[in-house]
C-alpha cells in the first residue's frame, strides 16, 4: 500500500487502485513525469496487533472508507472489526456446526421458518450460556472454549431429539 498521508492515529490515506492504473503509475514513476497521481479509490488503512491471542505477533491491516481519524478513531476501529468477526463466527456456529452444513430449513410457510430461526438462536444461546458459566467456574475466558465441543457434549446429554418437521 502507498503511503499518501499519514494521521496523527497512526493510520494513513491511501489509494486502491486496479493492476494496470498500478502499472501506469510505475511507469510514470520510472520515466520521471511530474503527473504521478495514482488513479483509485480513496481509502484508509488500519494497521494494528491483537493482543492475547497465538500468534498475536502478526500485524493485520485493515481497509475503510472513512477517511476522516476524527470521525473514527484507529483503535476504534480496530476493535469494531475484532467484534465483526465475533458475530461473524457465531453466525458460522449457529449455520455450519448446530444446523449442519448444507442443511436447510425445513419449515414450509414463513410462520413456521420464524419458529425455527428462532429455536436456532435460543439453543445457540442456551449453549454460548452453559459454555459462559462453565469458564466463570474455571477462571476461563468464554470466546476461548470450542463451541463444536460444547454442542457435542450439549447433544450427549439430550437423550430425546425432535425428529419430526416443524
Amino acid at each position: 500500500m502507498i503511503m499518501l498521508e499519514v494521521f496523527s492515529d497512526g493510520s494513513y490515506r491511501s489509494v486502491l487502485a486496479d493492476a494496470i492504473a498500478r502499472q501506469r503509475h510505475r511507469r510514470h514513476l520510472r520515466s520521471g513525469r511530474a503527473d504521478t497521481r495514482l488513479e483509485g479509490l480513496a481509502v484508509r488503512v488500519v494497521e494494528y496487533q491483537v493482543v492475547g491471542l497465538a500468534g498475536s505477533g502478526d500485524r493485520y491491516r485493515m481497509i475503510t472508507s472513512i477517511l476522516d481519524p476524527d470521525e473514527a478513531p484507529a483503535m476504534e476501529l480496530a476493535a469494531a472489526y475484532h467484534q465483526r468477526w465475533e458475530f461473524e463466527v457465531a453466525l458460522a456456529e449457529i449455520e455450519t456446526y448446530q444446523r449442519g452444513p448444507a442443511r436447510p430449513l425445513r419449515s414450509k410457510s414463513p410462520e413456521m421458518v420464524r419458529q425455527e430461526i428462532w429455536a436456532l438462536l435460543t439453543t445457540h444461546y442456551a449453549i454460548r450460556n452453559l459454555m459462559h458459566q462453565a469458564a466463570d467456574g474455571a477462571g476461563l475466558d468464554p470466546d476461548r472454549m470450542s463451541f463444536i465441543r460444547s454442542l457435542r457434549v450439549v447433544r450427549r446429554l439430550v437423550t430425546d431429539q425432535a425428529a419430526f418437521s416443524p
